[in-house]
């Protein structure tokens, strides 16, 4: 018997549109097949979490040489719209962002329901609605000062890539047989019903970016959602396409074994370097000092370990035919400040030509503004070829130990780097709990993974007894101090525009996230509980 799905957030303008019986019919049927195995993969991670904290260390799964040793395989072909993929920028789903990333000249646009979005139940199923009038051409937008906003010609526009929220993540407002639904399988069911037809009508299709993914298990269970839904809605098999996000370490050793479970679906794997960073802080957050990293801006892509990880992505997704995609430059241009559009351009051009030159297809960028120098630079190495994957990097050898590099990483841990995470932290909370997912903070573009970052530092820092280089152990009582002290800071910064209350809700929810003696696996966890 078909699960009974319940919609609990109130009704708005067209929302029939999105939330159809074929929709919730999809999503009753993903429900009625996936999500016991979902639960078990969910309490998986958190025995494996229970192993690293006691000292097990990941490694290359000895039950699946056999794919990672086996030269024949490969995934998919090519889709269409996703050959050249040299330039792609990411954004929410919100109007204004839908047009200017579709015209903004990069070649595929990541629609975020994830971490540059806040999960807002309007947010959710109004960017749902966006995707669908930009595909039949009838979205537009009129700025406050008078700007009207309209799409370019078809053939101008980006390809949509979506990304629905991760594994762990629910959607509070949509109850399946009386629990609460996956955010995953929700995103998916509602734009595969909404959108996959009028895509292919483009002569696209439906795609995807998996977000936080651990392991090769996680992948295959993608796979099978995706099987249901293309015999749900009689769509060929094969028709989706799904980026990997390798953004947790567990996933850095399973990257052959990824793209073989999603084979028949894969468009490559993304080097996903802020959740990456998190993960490795969240991972060994109970292993000692040679577990911490620096600072988060000391930590750069040059780092050992980092380097391993990239390298090991481009190899591995050229052996097997698939994109290997750079990723995001946090650097945001300023067109007020030259001087910080000066040294934003010139960040990124360094982090671009790098990944070009390491044999990435393509790679992020986060503003309309960077397109162009993206652009440039991987035209420049790639010419008239959509990609390389032809390059297939055979000098590249990285071992379990490479991986795992962390205390070589150069840097250090100062009060200025311990303060800026705490500015950094509360500013972005206060912005989330509002309903804006991605916020510029000091000439960066942070999202949810920048400040996993910020606030997962501060706990691993205060429960592994650290010392600042110009300063105190960091302790539960200075981190407070700190708070008071960048508060006020915040409070001048922004003026008659700061929000007390809700600056005194993104103190109190850092607290929890930064400072409980247990750890909480993701922020935007407890932040949802916040949210009507």
């Amino acid at each position: 018997m078909p699960e009974r799905v319940e919609i609990t957030g109130p009704a708005g303008d067209r929302y029939d549109e999105i939330l159809t019986p074929k929709a919730l019919g999809l999503l009753a049927a993903l429900h009625g097949e996936l999500a016991e195995r979902r639960a078990e993969l969910l309490a998986a991670r958190r025995r494996r979490q229970a192993e690293l904290n006691v000292g097990a260390m990941p490694g290359f799964l000895p039950a699946t040489a056999w794919i990672r040793e086996d030269p024949s395989w490969r995934v998919a072909p090519l889709a269409p719209g996703l050959a050249d993929r040299r330039v792609e920028i990411t954004g929410p789903t919100d109007k204004k962002m839908t047009i200017n990333a579709l015209n903004s000249g990069a070649n595929v646009w990541l629609a975020d329901f994830e971490d540059a979005n806040t999960p807002l139940w309007e947010n959710m199923i109004g960017g749902q609605l966006n995707l669908a009038d930009a595909l039949d051409r009838r979205i537009d937008f009129t700025s406050d000062d008078g700007k009207r906003y309209a799409l370019r010609p078809d053939g101008e526009l980006a390809t949509i890539v979506v990304r629905p929220r991760g594994w762990h993540l629910p959607e509070k407002h949509i109850l399946v047989g009386g629990l609460r639904a996956s955010g995953s399988l929700t995103d998916f069911a509602l734009y595969m019903t909404a959108c996959a037809r009028r895509q292919l009508d483009k002569g696209k299709g439906p795609y995807f970016y998996l977000p936080k993914i651990e392991s090769h298990l996680e992948a295959r269970l993608w796979n099978d959602a995706f099987a249901i839904a293309q015999d749900f809605l009689s769509i060929p098999q094969g028709t989706i396409r799904a980026t990997v996000l390798v953004e947790t370490i567990p996933a850095a050793f399973e990257m052959d074994e990824i793209l073989y479970e999603l084979r028949e679906h894969s468009s490559g794997l993304n080097a996903g370097r802020w959740d990456y960073q998190f993960s490795i802080i969240k991972k060994f957050r109970a292993r000692g000092r040679d577990f911490v990293l620096p600072e988060r801006n000391a930590v750069t892509m040059t780092a050992p370990f980092m380097r391993a990880y990239t390298e090991l992505l481009v190899k591995t997704c050229h052996a097997r035919g698939a994109h290997a995609m750079g990723g995001m430059a946090a650097f945001i241009p300023s067109r007020r400040d030259p001087r910080v559009n000066e040294i934003a351009l010139a960040k990124v051009r360094d982090d671009k030509t790098r990944e070009s030159n390491d044999g990435f297809d393509g790679s992020w960028v986060a503003h309309p503004d960077l397109v162009p120098v993206c652009k440039e630079i991987f035209d420049a190495k790639l010419g008239p070829s959509p990609n390389q994957i032809w390059r297939q990097r055979p000098e590249v050898s990285v071992s379990a130990e490479d991986l795992l590099a962390i205390g070589k990483t150069p840097g250090g841990i100062t009060e200025a780097g311990l303060r800026n995470n705490i500015s950094v932290a509360l500013q972005y909370l206060a912005a989330w709990l509002g309903g804006t997912g991605a916020v510029a903070i000091f000439n960066l573009m942070e999202d949810a993974a920048t400040a996993e970052i910020s606030r997962s530092q501060i706990w691993q820092w205060v429960h592994n007894d650290v010392i600042l280089d110009d300063g105190p152990l960091v302790t539960k009582d200075v981190v407070e101090r700190m708070i008071d002290e960048e508060l006020v800071k915040i409070r001048e910064l922004y003026g008659d525009s700061f929000d007390a209350a809700r600056y005194g809700q993104a103190v109190a929810l850092f607290t929890e996230v930064a400072l409980a003696d247990s750890f909480a696996e993701f922020l935007t966890l407890p932040a949802y509980e916040r949210m009507p």
